[in-house]
């Protein structure tokens, strides 16, 4: 029976260490996913059923609205089972479908800021060829990119790490990684840490280079057309903002998978590993819903007409009370 369970289940040990604290962890963050799909939901369908936002940049924002919604249900379904259980086991398939959905989102996330920094750069530094150089063709391009490839890519590194022999199933934290099973393996732990690290960096060195090349050209055109500056800034702090916090969340859970977790505190080690999962989904929606202005006139339009409609059938219902009351004993 052990060799059975290590054989086909892993065992989130981290689970143990929250204690009583997990029902209000459900609670808070049952409220989180609500809102983060409710959120990306709402700015995925006003993009989709405004024809005047049907342009690459609000294209590539439904993307990441998309991409945000596929990250967090790959992960808040089977996160809030686990803290409402009082087992933590998770079957292999299971296990590595969530690696392949946790790490084809965070990739997602990377190559999907890199077409919108391109696009920023083309709009800043050609715009009298932007609509040559930004086609339909182009476009099309660029999403078979930023959607086909981390695919591929994730798809060689399970199939890698789904042939390791496994000397246990403790998995020391609340979700599946690609690196927690790597440490699990028979194999020499030097080799594959070396191995996992070296293409770790091949594989985000390029969209994080080409993103700051970009927004550094895109700094040296404003820099010398004071005249644009402010609706530049408009445009593109949105997406300086985005690459930041994915920056800053991403590595934060890099580092802390190399760390001992025994050393750490449960509640430090459980919200640094999570944060990419959930801060990313929840800024994006806010930052792009509410500065950039297209898309904001079109949110509050909606709460308006919405508002309006739901006053009007309280009036009408006033209304029809106050004309039955005469006839009531």
């Amino acid at each position: 029976m052990e060799n059975s369970t290590v054989s086909f289940y892993f065992n989130f040990t981290m689970f143990m260490r929250i204690g009583h604290y997990r029902y209000l962890a459900f609670v808070f963050c049952l409220l989180l996913y609500s809102f983060i799909v409710c959120a990306n939901v709402l700015i995925i369908w006003i993009i989709l059923r405004e024809s005047t936002l049907h342009k690459p940049m609000y294209v590539f924002i439904a993307f990441l609205s998309v991409n945000s919604v596929y990250g967090s249900t790959g992960f808040f379904p089977r996160f809030l089972m686990d803290l409402l259980s009082d087992t933590h086991l998770i079957s292999r398939p299971a296990c590595f479908t969530q690696i392949y959905i946790i790490f084809t989102y965070t990739f997602y996330e990377l190559t999907i800021l890199s077409i919108m920094a391109y696009d920023r750069y083309v709009a800043v530094c050609y715009p009298l060829h932007y609509h040559r150089k930004m086609s339909s063709k182009t476009v099309y391009g660029l999403a078979f990119f930023a959607w086909f490839l981390p695919a591929c890519n994730l798809s060689i590194t399970i199939n890698m790490v789904v042939r390791l022999p496994l000397c246990g199933n403790k998995i020391e934290k609340i979700y599946c990684t690609s690196w927690n099973i790597v440490k699990l393996s028979c194999v020499t732990a030097a080799v594959s840490s070396i191995g996992a690290t070296v293409g770790s960096i091949a594989i985000a060195f390029i969209p994080f280079g080409f993103i700051l090349y970009t927004y550094l050209r895109i700094v040296l055109a404003c820099w010398n057309r004071s005249e644009f500056r402010g609706k530049v800034l408009q445009s593109c702090l949105p997406h300086v903002v985005s690459f930041v916090v994915y920056s800053i969340t991403s590595f934060t859970e890099s580092a802390l998978s190399r760390q001992n977790l025994q050393e750490v505190n449960p509640f430090v080690a459980v919200i640094l590993s999570i944060e990419f999962i959930i801060i990313p989904p929840v800024v994006n929606p806010l930052v792009y819903g509410l500065k950039l202005p297209e898309i904001r006139r079109h949110i509050f339009r909606i709460l308006c007409s919405d508002l309006s409609f739901f006053n009007a059938q309280i009036h009408k219902k006033t209304s029809n009370l106050s004309l039955l009351s005469p006839l009531m004993p």
